[in-house]
């Protein structure tokens, strides 16, 4: 890659470091799951949630914080110390007895995730506006440390616990991620050298004038969906797989893992397509094909019973006969299709589309008397549809990856518009994509309650995406607007 001398070693070790950073910083998807269900500590629901979410929380505050002291002191110096300071209360969480000890190394531990802010900012200042989308979204690819967690963590446990015979060995988890964290302190501190880019003479208020403009808050909102969903789906998945498909939590994990991987390691590829197309073209398409795919999830798995067509007396008379297949009235028969169990086994299946089933019930009997136009069987009909499990999964493998091709394209942005102010503003936009790690599952866990529907988390993906998708667009149309023709093709980079 044609950059700066030296840039690739750079790349790769901060790509390497936020890899770790982001296994530790979702450790206790794993960790609180395992606890909580071998009652180690009995946490309520409430509980669990918050000790989940307090790492991402306060991962997704401190990125703003830590993208300015990237901009004044150098990307080296940062990571280290944030690789270290992490280190401890992570050590510490494997002395946690109870919740408000391990609330609270979690909230220090959390900060990690702010890593990010850090790798981005050291990254963009080594490579060349033209080479700055792919550089991104390799570095970006470190989410996939969300997968290595997801799909390690449990083989880990089992592991340390001795087949869980013996679960105080659960303490032993944070210990290894600790080590791993020094370790990697120290492997970046001798195999780096610090780079500082023009800002970091500005003071405070002067470093922090970007976030006057409004496109910082759009891009936020972009990452919001694109980071901050991603997020949260790493981890809702699992609960997702286990109530929905009635799976183990290992198939679970697994499933879950096939979401994380993929969308992590596709963000190179969409820093690629964003250097070669534009980022707004390709967010055109990450933030249309998530319209599409979340309205395709939005749909329950379903097995309902419904009124269907009925049978009415095409005469008045007295019912003379009453059968299996038919109802008799003076005379006239009125045949009608009966109940068979074609969908007794329905589920063993493997359907794309909604089954059903119609069939009439008489509800008169021999003798009666009956009106002209009178209901004499009611109909019923059965629709089933099995929100199939691997075409389930498989949507959400495709659109975990358009997210990571639309975490690139929005940090793309970033350079372009802040060259010397990347860790500031892109801390900002890491933040508002933390925090959306943070609330959207408190938000399904709401809409889940008010609806009884687990389905009913991409309707809130579906609202997020069609919001994104109008903003950019009317801003593109209020720019075509005052462009003259000649410029009508340069809108890539507003």
């Amino acid at each position: 890659m044609n950059a700066t001398k030296g840039a690739n070693k750079i790349l790769f070790m901060n790509t390497l470091s936020f890899t770790f950073c982001f296994a530790a910083w979702l450790i206790n998807g794993i960790l609180v799951t395992f606890l909580a269900d071998n009652q180690v500590f009995s946490w309520t629901s409430v509980e669990i949630g918050w000790l989940i979410g307090i790492p991402v929380l306060t991962g997704a505050i401190f990125r703003l914080p830590v993208g300015i002291l990237t901009d004044k002191l150098g990307g080296k110096p940062v990571f280290v110390a944030l690789l270290l300071m992490c280190a401890v209360p992570m050590y510490l969480l494997s002395y946690a007895n109870g919740f408000w000890s391990y609330a609270l190394c979690s909230l220090g531990f959390g900060i990690i995730g702010a890593s990010f802010a850090v790798g981005i900012a050291f990254t963009s200042i080594w490579f060349p506006k033209e080479k700055q989308g792919i550089a991104l979204g390799i570095f970006g690819a470190g989410n996939a440390g969300a997968a290595i967690t997801t799909l390690v963590g449990p083989k880990l446990l089992y592991y340390l616990t001795d087949g869980k015979t013996n679960l105080d060995g659960w303490r032993d988890m944070p210990r290894i991620y600790a080590a791993f964290l020094v370790l990697m302190a120290i492997v970046f501190y001798f195999a780096t050298k610090n780079k500082k880019p023009a800002s970091s003479t500005k003071n405070l208020a002067g470093m922090l004038q970007p976030l006057k403009s409004i496109r910082v808050w759009r891009f936020g909102l972009y990452y919001f969906l694109v980071f901050g969903c991603f997020v949260a789906f790493a981890g809702w998945l699992v609960p997702y797989y286990t109530n929905v498909y009635t799976l183990d939590l290992a198939t679970a994990g697994f499933l879950a893992s096939c979401f994380s991987l993929p969308s992590g390691v596709i963000r190179a590829f969409g820093g690629w397509l964003s250097d070669k197309f534009g980022a707004r073209k390709v967010m055109y398409w990450v933030l249309g094909s998530s319209v599409f795919f979340s309205a395709a999830l939005i749909i329950p798995k379903m097995d309902i019973y419904a009124s269907g067509k009925g049978i009415m007396a095409k005469s008045p008379g007295v019912v003379t006969g009453v059968t299996s297949s038919y109802i008799e009235v003076e005379g006239v028969k009125y045949p009608f299709n009966a109940k068979t169990d074609e969908l007794a086994t329905v589920d063993d299946g493997f359907h794309v589309f909604p089954v059903k089933e119609t069939w009439q019930q008489a509800i008169v009997k021999k003798g009666d008397i009956v009106k002209k136009q009178q209901l004499i069987a009611e109909g019923k009909t059965h629709i089933f549809f099995q929100a199939n499990l691997w075409i389930f999964s498989i949507i959400a493998i495709i659109i975990g990856s358009i997210w990571g091709i639309g975490k690139a394209a929005v940090y793309k942005h970033i350079p372009d518009y802040f060259p010397e102010e990347v860790g500031v503003v892109g801390g900002m936009v890491g933040v508002l994509g933390g925090l959306g790690g943070f609330f959207c599952p408190i938000i399904f866990g709401y809409l889940l309650a008010g609806t009884g529907l687990w389905s009913s988390c991409w309707i809130l993906m579906l609202f997020l995406s069609a919001v994104c998708l109008i903003w950019m667009h009317r801003v593109v149309q209020k720019m075509a607007d005052k462009a003259t023709p000649q410029l009508v093709n340069k809108f890539e980079k507003q």
